[in-house]
């Protein structure tokens, strides 16, 4: 069908009309039995291939790192030096501050998270778990992960609305932050963020490391999960929030995360940890109850493969290679199936892994229902949001990363065609 005019402009009649071009245009597309996945931001196989370099190393004879530890054996809590040193610049972390680990920075956030319930944190009189009813302050739309975190030990999750044009509302954070004692944290994705794809300005960040808290143990949780994921030439970069807080008098206030794992190989790269000596010795302290060191094998073969910071851009630019067509393949269909429509609007994404979809409120649910039943996986309805619950039933997070273009190009179509058949039908009932 050709273009279409804001859909609210379109009287009974014409909406009538439309419905039943897009319902027939919606069976078209039931009978074609598909089955194309958009769920998770995966890698696909062949930025997985661009890493199997790492599969023939370290070499049989050749296991030791820099300074002669044997990576075979036990030791080395904070992880290998010279690893450390290849991400300290990419993660705005000083060498001496940052842990590197085994594969999952997930794994990092929730012990950071249980550790706090369990023990009191530098700087801070109780424990978590001896407040009544912890919260965390949740910028919306996010990632799902974070939420089921806090869902698990029973955190409240505080949901913050961005601003009218899309951006972190500081001031509210402020405000709540200032307010409440039981507020402990604070999730965030500071660059190319899950789904959205903003970056933090570098006020904003000032203003998080300096704010007033009422609680005295206050945490950022800075998951810089796409710190080296660009989409385009042009890198964007956010200011050093672990320096930040230092210079604020708040050097224990922040938490960094980030990870190979969509560097190298997704489920077999390498974590970290950045943080203030403080909080460093404290994660370290619990973090020798459960290991007596991380897999230096692996981190000595990521050490091999990627040798310096240079190395993990020239890697990122062969992603960037992979996955900038298919973010153009997405931006172009939506532009030209719901331009114009009035019925949906979507992130520009200039890195990271996914595009914020937001459909006419209501129909975010029915949008995915009518996917799945045409062969078309989405992520649920609310996964962006505390408990699964938005309350305007409208974000939809795509994840263009996985499929070739041409299935991209198909599904996409797709999610085009429910879209518009949701929105009639929700203009139709009221």
């Amino acid at each position: 069908m050709g273009h279409v005019d804001e859909f609210s402009t379109l009287g009974s009649e014409s909406l009538l009309a439309l419905r039943e071009q897009l319902q027939k245009e919606y069976l078209r597309l039931q009978e074609r039995g598909l089955n194309l996945d958009l769920t998770r931001g995966k890698p696909s196989a062949e930025q997985l291939d661009f890493s199997n370099g790492l599969l023939a190393l370290p070499g049989v004879d050749d296991f030791r790192a820099a300074d002669g530890t044997d990576c075979r054996n036990y030791g080395g809590l904070l992880g290998l030096t010279e690893l450390r040193e290849i991400f300290s610049p990419l993660l705005q972390v000083p060498v001496a501050q940052l842990l590197a680990s085994d594969n999952s920075s997930l794994s990092l956030m929730h012990d950071t998270v249980i550790h706090s319930m369990l023990f009191p944190l530098p700087g801070g009189q109780t424990r978590w778990a001896d407040v009544e009813r912890p919260a965390f302050l949740c910028p919306v739309p996010g990632y799902d992960r974070h939420f089921s975190i806090c869902q698990k030990f029973g955190i409240e999750m505080i949901p913050v609305e961005p601003t009218a044009d899309g951006l972190l509302d500081i001031d509210e954070i402020e405000r709540l932050a200032a307010s409440d004692a039981r507020i402990k944290g604070m999730w965030f994705v500071p660059k190319y963020s899950n789904p959205t794809g903003t970056s933090i300005s570098d006020e904003h960040a000032r203003r998080l490391a300096a704010m007033p808290t009422a609680a005295d143990d206050f945490r950022l949780l800075w998951d810089d999960a796409y710190s080296v994921h660009h989409l385009t030439g042009d890198h964007i970069t956010v200011a050093p929030i672990l320096e930040l807080c230092a210079e604020a008098g708040n050097a224990d206030r922040v938490f960094v995360f980030g990870s190979t794992s969509k560097v190298t190989f997704a489920g077999a790269g390498v974590s970290f940890l950045g943080a203030s000596a403080a909080n460093l010795a404290w994660f370290q302290g619990h973090l020798s109850k459960r290991t007596i060191g991380p897999d230096k094998v692996n981190q000595l073969r990521h050490v091999r493969f990627l040798k310096d910071a240079a190395g993990v851009q020239k890697l990122m630019e062969r992603h960037r290679e992979s996955l900038a067509p298919k973010f153009a393949k997405v931006r172009e269909i939506l532009t030209e199936g719901l331009g114009g429509t009035g019925v949906a609007t979507w992130t520009e994404a200039y890195g990271g892994y996914f595009i914020s979809l937001d459909v006419l409120d209501g129909t975010a649910s029915e949008v995915i229902r009518l996917a799945k039943e045409a062969g078309i996986a989405l992520t649920p309805a609310g996964s962006t949001y505390p408990y699964g619950k938005d309350p305007r039933d409208r974000n939809i997070r795509l994840a263009p990363s996985f499929p070739p273009v041409a299935d991209l190009d198909t599904a996409m179509r797709a999610v085009v065609v429910c879209v518009k058949l949701a929105a009639t039908e929700k203009l139709l009932d009221n």
